[in-house]
């Protein structure tokens, strides 16, 4: 199938590596003008350097921990608008449950769940005013069926349905779409 995404800008967030790298590179080859997000300035400028030689579409980078509202707030300070948001970022760590701090529950909420609410919130308003975008949740099969050495990550993917589910339900009647599509890891 081929998508013409000429003119359409797309974040990709945790694209500097695996899965968010092989969205990246896939939405720049249809032709969209894509942003690629990590941590760290190397990473993000590697990726970029590394993307460019294999795609076809517009690429830039920014540095931003998505996993704070400071680093979303400096990712939206330099990208205030956005067609396409792949909300990718992610973490996951297998282990027990009896040993899994509050700290690390947190963690993987902020990681995982208000990264993409944070930056839904502030760029749907545009896409609607636009009548067009696209939001994609990166989320797993974890999210249905939770696994016991990993419950504190299937609990956030499973927030993640939920928040794209409502999201889907709010843009209905509009060009503007929201998902949630299952990662695969290899």
């Amino acid at each position: 199938m081929n998508i013409d995404l000429s003119g359409k800008s797309a974040l990709v967030t945790g694209s500097t590596a695996g899965i968010g790298y092989e969205i990246a590179k896939g939405l720049a080859d249809s032709g969209a003008s894509v942003i690629i997000n990590g941590r760290g300035q190397d990473k993000v400028d590697a990726a970029v350097a590394k993307l460019g030689r294999e795609a076809r579409g517009k690429l830039s980078g920014i540095a931003a921990d998505v996993a704070t509202s400071e680093g979303c707030g400096a990712l939206i300070k330099a990208l205030p608008e956005v067609d396409i948001l792949i909300n990718n970022a992610g973490i996951f760590e297998p282990k027990d449950f009896f040993k899994i701090p509050d700290d690390d529950w947190s963690r993987f909420f902020e990681v995982n769940v208000m990264s993409g609410v944070r930056l839904s919130r502030t760029y749907l308003p545009g896409m609607l005013k636009r009548n067009w975008g696209r939001i994609i949740f990166i989320s797993s099969e974890s999210a249905l069926n939770i696994p016991s050495e990993m419950i504190h990550y299937g609990m956030t993917k499973t927030a993640q349905l939920a928040v794209a589910r409502g999201l889907a339900k709010l843009t209905r009647g509009t060009a503007v779409t929201v998902n949630s599509v299952r990662g695969k890891r290899s």
